[in-house]
């Protein structure tokens, strides 16, 4: 499939391919793969032989087979169109509930899209199992081909669940029976997985050769929602996991069918929650296990006997599900590694009142704006915003946490109750957090003008150079106009209360320059006319860059030219040395490479700068670090103390969505990152991005601002020096991993 560059003669780098090679390298190779798939199901239909499937044998699923075998070629133009179309989207926007399930929508999926669901997982255990040992050398290499100097498994254009999909788009298309396709669709998997296993492995193999270095793999692979370390790859899917079907059986009543009017007001609620816990398999087993209750003919009883004797083992199964859930709730956040331990304790305070509100309160599962579930979120949300219990803010926290504590005494724990202790809780931190809000609202105010400004310039750089077309100036002089002298004019009109599109005259002056260093320009009185208009000229140019603080070290270089190119326009050649000047600084290339205008001309002044803490490309990145062959191993440390967290702040909402499509998937308002400064860590928040995206403000709790451009920022990405360590709220990282924990354990037991 792939020439491996081998050889004492050869240099393996010579031709090395680039990603779209390696991709289309794969996808030549899928409609032999689907080949082989089909092949492979047709011998399991035999009806004896070696590679006989017991599934297979069923009438409806031989003829499911038979049906794909007469339309071979369509099957597999489905299959290579669907994977092509899936490979080039990065896995696809519509990716399966496998990937992207949250607890939140769970309880809105319709049966069919629940049942496709672990259609789709069940396949992709197969798969997974059977590329185990390839999968991970492939992961990173093709992370290097991506960009990243470390393993990014997620990124992988070729991971197992694109295969997977475009199968079961494949199976979903070609076979209309849907209990012939739920049992093709594992043994299709497993036919598939074997296949891809040999071409994992010969594609590693050719990209090795051909001089690809494999990406470094920081801490093994991190969960998001525990800050913990994975495993292997298997481990994501090898585990049985809670069934969903048997969770819904056990949620409607099916398990407990006398009471089951009993507690139906409660189910929605529990049910909930439990799709989005750790242990939920245990908490399933246990009240499986349990002896129904026995209904007796009642007996008179001693009232003060009975009052002495212990409660029902069993009572309403609403009730302690709800309890039970409750319990593991904390349980999961006692066992997040990001929550310091101090945080735990004051959390353990805290249950034994939730315990009792969830009696009385079930809204508390179901509703997400429960005051009880918001203390919880905002608690834990404040509290990942500090990296150690050693931070100076810390211990004024805590203390927030415990002036509160006199509510968990009430005698009444309801969600009034709980909407007090938070209310009080936040009157505290608006109070402790007020001076940090107006200096971010100051450094969101510059950085916005400065991206007005930017735009604009944008505008008249593209108008400048329209001007400059066809005409025989400097390359100088047209990094000049199109950077320096376009924010000037930006600054201008910005600030120009009457609407003036050119209040100083600075975008009229752009002629004159022009003019005065052109080589075609007519020759006769020019000389007279330069000695006129060149010291007033250079004087509107030295105060309109004066007007916006542009730094002189940048344009230094264009003065010089320009003075020279004066002088040897006056003297009109009579100088040999100054017209030599003169010809050698025309003939200087241009410092912006073509098509690389628009992120150089991203420029704040000097007030803008410090106000927003902008952090300046070359000045500020830490390249030491990146380079340094420590920087592998240190890295894993850190993410072995990530302690981070997200939130979504309320005020950023609206614009949250408007910037949908331009942000980072894992950057959005709200989301925690640590940034490598100068040599330092620093955890902050994404707090504020422009409206165009150009801009990015960061925020430490102590309200230190760290802004950056969008070109930056990716770089520190790519160098490792900026980390996504918490895109969203912890509680809501939990449930949605358990959810599609959940969904994942499911494949290993057979619907009930």
């Amino acid at each position: 499939m792939m020439k491996l560059r081998l050889g004492v003669s050869d240099d393996p780098t010579a031709l090395q391919p680039s990603l779209s090679d390696c991709l289309g390298a794969m996808l030549k190779q899928a409609e032999a793969l689907m080949q082989q798939v089909l092949q492979g199901l047709e011998l399991g239909t035999s009806a004896t032989g070696p590679q006989r499937l017991a599934p297979l044998q069923a009438p409806q699923v031989r003829a499911a087979v038979l049906g794909l075998e007469g339309k071979a070629a369509a099957v597999k133009h489905s299959f290579v169109k669907e994977l092509t179309r899936l490979v080039y989207e990065g896995g696809g926007k519509d990716q399966t509930a496998t990937e992207v399930l949250r607890f939140q929508d769970l309880q809105l999926f319709e049966d069919e899209e629940l049942d496709q669901s672990i259609e789709i997982a069940r396949a992709q255990q197969e798969v997974v199992l059977a590329v185990d040992d390839t999968l991970p050398p492939l992961d990173a290499l093709i992370s290097t081909m991506l960009g990243w100097r470390t393993i990014q498994p997620g990124l992988n254009p070729l991971r197992p669940e694109v295969f997977v999909r475009a199968l079961q788009h494949t199976l979903a298309e070609h076979v209309a029976e849907t209990g012939a396709r739920e049992v093709l669709i594992t043994p299709a998997a497993g036919l598939l997985g074997v296949n891809l296993r040999k071409l994992y492995r010969e594609l590693a193999d050719w990209l090795r050769s051909t001089g690809v270095e494999p990406a470094v793999p920081v801490g093994g692979r991190i969960n998001r929602a525990t800050g913990a370390s994975g495993a292997p790859v298997t481990d994501t899917v090898a585990k049985t996991l809670l069934t969903l079907d048997r969770l819904r059986k056990l949620l409607a009543g099916d398990f407990d069918q006398p009471r089951k009017a009993e507690f139906l007001h409660t189910m929605p609620a529990s049910m909930a929650l439990l799709q989005d816990l750790k242990k939920t398999d245990e908490l399933v087993k246990r009240l499986e296990q349990r002896k129904k209750p026995v209904v007796v003919v009642e007996q008179p009883v001693d009232m003060l006997a009975d009052a002495a004797r212990e409660p029902p083992a069993t009572g309403r199964i609403g009730q302690q599900l709800g309890e039970e859930v409750v319990r593991l709730m904390f349980d999961n956040l006692l066992e997040d590694r990001r929550l310091l331990p101090t945080l735990k304790r004051e959390l353990k305070v805290l249950e034994p009142a939730v315990h009792r509100l969830t009696k009385e309160d079930s809204r508390f599962f179901s509703d997400r704006n429960h005051p009880a579930r918001q203390l919880l979120d905002r608690i834990i949300q404040r509290s990942l915003a500090f990296p150690s219990e050693e931070d100076a803010g810390w211990p004024r926290f805590l203390e927030s946490l415990q002036s509160v504590s006199r509510w968990l005494e009430s005698k009444v724990m309801d969600a009034d109750t709980f909407g007090e202790m938070l209310d009080e809780l936040q009157a505290q931190w608006t109070e402790q957090d007020q001076g940090a809000r107006q200096k971010r609202e100051e450094a969101a105010r510059a950085l916005l003008h400065a991206e007005q400004r930017n735009l604009l310039a944008q505008k008249l750089a593209s108008d400048f150079a329209d001007s400059l077309g066809g005409l025989d100036v400097a390359d100088f002089i047209r990094d000049f106009l199109k950077n320096a002298w376009a924010q000037v004019v930006a600054e201008a009109q910005l600030s120009c209360e009457d609407g003036s599109p050119d209040p100083y005259g600075y975008r009229a002056m752009v002629d004159d320059l022009i003019w005065s260093v052109q080589k075609t320009t007519a020759q006769r009185g020019r000389a007279r006319r330069l000695v006129q208009m060149i010291p007033g000229l250079l004087q509107r140019l030295r105060e309109g860059l004066g007007r916006i603080g542009y730094p002189q070290e940048l344009t230094q270089r264009f003065f010089d030219h320009l003075i020279t190119l004066h002088r040897a326009a006056v003297q009109e050649g009579r100088d040999a040395s100054i017209q030599a000047a003169a010809d050698a600084a025309w003939s200087e290339q241009s410092q912006f490479p073509e098509g690389a205008e628009e992120d150089l001309q991203l420029w704040l002044d000097s007030s803008e700068a410090q106000e927003s803490g902008f952090i300046e490309e070359e000045a500020d990145l830490d390249t030491d670090y990146a380079a340094s062959p420590e920087a592998p191993r240190q890295e894993a440390l850190r993410a072995e103390q990530d302690t981070s967290r997200a939130r979504q702040v309320p005020s950023q909402a609206p614009q949250a969505e408007a910037q949908a499509g331009l942000v980072p998937e894992d950057l959005r308002i709200g989301a925690w990152v640590e940034i490598r400064i100068k040599g330092d860590w620093v955890r902050a928040q994404l707090t504020w991005c422009s409206p165009h995206a150009t801009l990015f403000m960061f925020t430490s709790i102590g309200g230190a601002a760290h802004s950056m451009s969008r070109r930056t920022m990716e770089k520190l990405r790519t160098g490792g020096q900026l980390r996504v360590v918490a895109e969203r709220p912890v509680v809501d990282e939990a449930l949605d991993q358990v959810a599609r924990a959940a969904l994942k354990n499911s494949v290993g037991r057979p619907p009930e």
